[in-house]
């Protein structure tokens, strides 16, 4: 296993809302989740990731949800960039809570290290999927896929 991220797009509401699909993992941890976004997210999430870091302690944080019960929200996702140290090493946060009551609650964080010019092809990635002409979008430390699913091998 190694790190990646790699999200499906479900047409849904297009082309002001999108169901994305999630699958990612850190080498020990691997995760899926599903959650309904805007649209115009994927193009915030593209400006945040394209040009990290800005400066030694840059910080990119992407939410949507709440996990506040009294805020009533179906879920919570977190995607925040980060860096680890002056040098500029950096890494991805990944938190996704799907808010239900227990025994069904389910609740996932973990970073996935990565170098500075990874994070910026996958805010080129995430910039290039925002488009909605593609289905599918795949990347790692060392490559980026965008298509249809059933492509990517």
């Amino acid at each position: 296993m190694s790190n990646y991220i790699r999200i499906e797009r479900i047409p849904y509401e297009e082309p002001y809302h999108v169901q994305l699909v999630w699958n990612v993992s850190n080498s020990s941890v691997s995760t899926c989740f599903e959650y309904y976004d805007k649209a115009d997210s994927l193009k915030e999430i593209a400006g945040g990731l394209e040009n990290f870091p800005r400066h030694s302690s840059d910080v990119f944080l992407y939410e949507i949800g709440s996990e506040k019960p009294e805020d009533n929200f179906a879920y919570y996702f977190r995607l925040r960039a980060f860096t680890t140290d002056s040098r500029g090493s950096s890494a991805l946060q990944i938190r996704f809570s799907n808010n239900r009551d227990l025994p069904y609650r389910e609740i996932v964080e973990f970073c996935i290290e990565a170098e500075p010019a990874a994070i910026n092809r996958l805010g080129k990635l995430f910039r290039e999927f925002s488009n909605l002409n593609q289905e599918y979008m795949a990347w790692s430390d060392t490559e980026s896929f965008i298509g249809r699913k059933y492509e990517y091998i």
